[in-house]
């Protein structure tokens, strides 16, 4: 009799511990991305791996004893939106620290105001090098992040062209956005670490839909392949102008040839397009299929297929690693949440990887070369793109601050 009552006792303690946060004051956690335009499906998913995240957390009794409560905003991937955005979550609705960003350009004009105000900022998506070294001059750094950045993602596009499939001749096209511009100045640095220079350079604006132009150039310089940096559906743009010129390469670019309006734009002209991932939706381990099957009933996406799955799972594990610090600071201090952070004591699972120690006060990626692994667009979904990291895909890829570029063995094209 004893141990039903204990069980009694433990489950109507819980219920209160939650009665009671629910009652409590919420901590404001600010969610800034695109909802609306191109960059939709990327922010949406992100958004909505983060509203799980929370639903979680709020169910076993929230955090401190209180609940998390989301202030989402829209910033439509325009910098002076997202600068708006930034002050009003500051100054009006005092959130305690804010994830998201998706855009890079956006990110690198609102994260200021956060570190003037000494809000920790989790970039769960944006992946511009530049995003979490942009106060290295400043004794503190608010800005972290837990995506592959473009210093790791560049390199292994390169890595795959030219070390895996033998292209020597290479076309880069990036759209004109600071997203773009940074990605493809980290490909041309990569390219020259293997003495090999771009074919073709070519820049393209967001809503362009002809890409005739540069993919003539490129053709016409004599291309094996084609890489990327920019969002979807400009991306298919890229795609269904080579169909149209009836001149087809290979695509190879940085983790946004997986959203889901490059994929379904550009149909069969997408398919073979590979890039950097650090999360592709199957149910590898068993957080990522709870995690997919919670994704797939909360919000029933077409397909049964998440927009941007990458987004999604670094969305939903920002809100853990940002949670986890908060609850070791005993605090929504910024000072105390940012100094928690960069010493974590208590490892974190997530989606994309275990977060043991992810950062410290001279790191603040979580993510290293180690984890990403290349995925392809086959049936209108993104799967992995070489049997042996499919075969592996079970084992949980963890943070090596040691690994140095993308060690990989030339392979048949």
């Amino acid at each position: 009799m004893d141990y039903p009552i204990r069980t009694l006792v433990a489950s109507l303690a819980l219920a209160l511990s939650a009665v009671a946060a629910q009652a409590a004051e919420p901590i404001k956690i600010g969610v800034d991305g695109p909802f609306t335009g191109g960059s939709s499906s990327m922010g949406v998913s992100m958004r909505d791996g983060v509203r799980m995240a929370v639903d979680e957390i709020n169910k076993s009794g929230g955090v401190l004893g209180r609940p998390i409560a989301l202030v989402e905003r829209d910033d439509e991937a325009k910098n002076e939106r997202g600068v708006q955005i930034a002050q009003e979550l500051i100054n009006k609705e005092k959130v305690v620290a804010v994830v998201g960003y998706i855009n890079t350009g956006v990110a690198l004009a609102s994260q200021r105001f956060f570190q003037e105000a000494k809000i920790p900022v989790m970039n769960n998506v944006a992946t511009g090098t530049l995003v979490t070294h942009q106060f290295d001059d400043q004794p503190e750094n608010y800005v972290f992040r837990n995506a592959a950045h473009d210093s790791i993602q560049a390199p292994m596009i390169v890595e795959e062209a030219v070390t895996r499939r033998g292209y020597k001749r290479v076309a880069i096209l990036s759209d004109s956005t600071n997203y773009g511009q940074l990605g493809r100045a980290d490909l041309e640095a990569a390219l020259a670490q293997k003495g090999i220079k771009a074919v073709a350079v070519e820049k393209f604006n967001i809503k362009d839909v002809d890409m005739t132009p540069q993919l003539l150039k490129a053709k016409e310089a004599g291309a094996e392949a084609v890489l990327t940096y920019g969002i979807g559906p400009e991306l298919a743009q890229i795609a269904n102008g080579m169909t149209k010129l009836g001149w087809k390469v290979p695509m190879i670019g940085s983790w946004t040839l997986s959203m889901a309006n490059f994929i379904d734009n550009a149909g069969p002209g997408g398919e073979g397009a590979r890039m950097p991932q650090t999360f592709i939706q199957q149910p590898t381990t068993p957080k990522r299929q709870s995690f997919i099957v919670t994704y797939l009933r909360t919000f029933n996406p077409k397909n049964g297929r998440i927009d941007s799955p990458v987004s999604a799972a670094q969305g939903y594990d920002s809100i853990y690693l940002l949670t986890a610090a908060i609850k070791q600071a005993g605090s929504t201090d910024g000072p105390k949440i940012k100094a928690a952070l960069e010493n974590l004591k208590t490892p974190v699972e997530g989606v994309v990887t275990s977060y043991n120690k992810p950062f410290s006060a001279k790191d603040h990626e979580a993510i290293t070369v180690n984890i990403p692994v290349f995925g392809e667009v086959k049936g209108q979904r993104v799967v992995y793109a070489y049997e042996a990291d499919a075969k592996t895909a079970s084992e949980v890829r963890v943070k090596d601050a040691n690994a140095k570029g993308a060690l990989v063995a030339p392979v048949k094209r």
